[in-house]
């Protein structure tokens, strides 16, 4: 399938689903998160949820980061297909930009080669690794700025394609992707 087609069918299934679904898998995809070998790691990206859009709920996710005493890395949009990245900390002040996304006013900042891990929002992905956002390019960006030793994992309430049918060169793929039922590994 082409990246549009999948856009709108993951939205439409997205649309479906109660916000009881949502949190239960959400808990569940955390959980899985634990068999993946990236606990000797020290900084985690990971994104905020769109509520709007029935997004995964990341905040177990967060949870369990700050249970293992990770520093957190949360994103901000901060031009033409860019972000910046600022520690999550007691003290984080966080407000919806205008995707209705929630980002940090201020912090400190982190640079793109400090960060270990990243926790990648998708809307669908196939079995080689490749995935489809929203089209806006921000976090394919944000990969290529990377180290290219990074880890990426994709969070998905939906098991995977066959195949993406229109990859780009600058698409970057992902190293894992957890969904409810079982943990891929590119």
């Amino acid at each position: 399938m082409l990246k549009h087609e999948l856009r709108i069918k993951y939205k439409n299934l997205r649309e479906e689903m109660n916000t009881s679904v949502i949190s239960d898998y959400s808990i569940i995809l955390a959980n899985h998160v634990l068999q993946i070998p990236i606990w000797d790691f020290f900084c985690f990206h990971i994104f905020l949820s769109i509520e709007e859009n029935k997004e995964i709920d990341t905040l177990p996710l967060i949870t369990l980061l700050q249970g293992k005493d990770k520093n957190i890395a949360i994103p901000k949009v901060s031009g033409e297909n860019s972000m910046e990245n600022y520690l999550l900390t007691d003290n984080t002040v966080f407000k919806k930009n205008k995707w209705h996304i929630p980002e940090p006013v201020d912090g400190i900042k982190i640079p793109e080669n400090q960060i270990d891990v990243i926790f990648v929002p998708l809307l669908a992905f196939d079995a080689k690794g490749n995935r489809v956002g929203y089209g806006k390019g921000y976090y394919d960006t944000f990969l290529l700025k990377c180290r290219p030793e990074t880890i990426k994992i994709g969070l998905s309430f939906f098991e995977a394609e066959d195949s993406i049918s229109n990859i780009h060169e600058n698409d970057v793929k992902l190293d894992y992707c957890v969904t409810p039922k079982k943990v891929y590994k590119f």
